[in-house]
């Protein structure tokens, strides 16, 4: 459980810092986003494209969360703009 937290913190800030733009996201919201991330990265290479150990966490878990923190940033973002919410510029 705790492994999870810190991968979610890490893979939600870099997630967020390869993401150009502005979020207005505080520090919880950047680990449920991480943690989403995750198991959206997860999904993906495990799954869907047969990458990755299924078993336990490696640095590849590491990439494919934060490529998916980055799948639901521009989600999030796309969703603002359609909204008309605020300029992620």
């Amino acid at each position: 459980m705790i492994g999870a937290i810190i991968l979610g913190i890490v893979a939600g800030f870099l997630g967020r810092a390869l993401m150009p733009g502005r979020d207005p996201m505080g520090f919880f919201a950047t680990i449920l986003l991480g943690l989403a991330g995750a198991l959206v990265g997860f999904f993906i290479f495990t799954e869907l494209l047969g990458i990755g150990d299924d078993k336990m966490f490696d640095l590849g878990g590491l990439i494919g969360a934060i490529i998916g923190v980055m799948i639901l940033l521009g989600l999030y973002r796309a969703f603002l703009a359609r909204r008309g919410g605020p300029a992620t510029r």
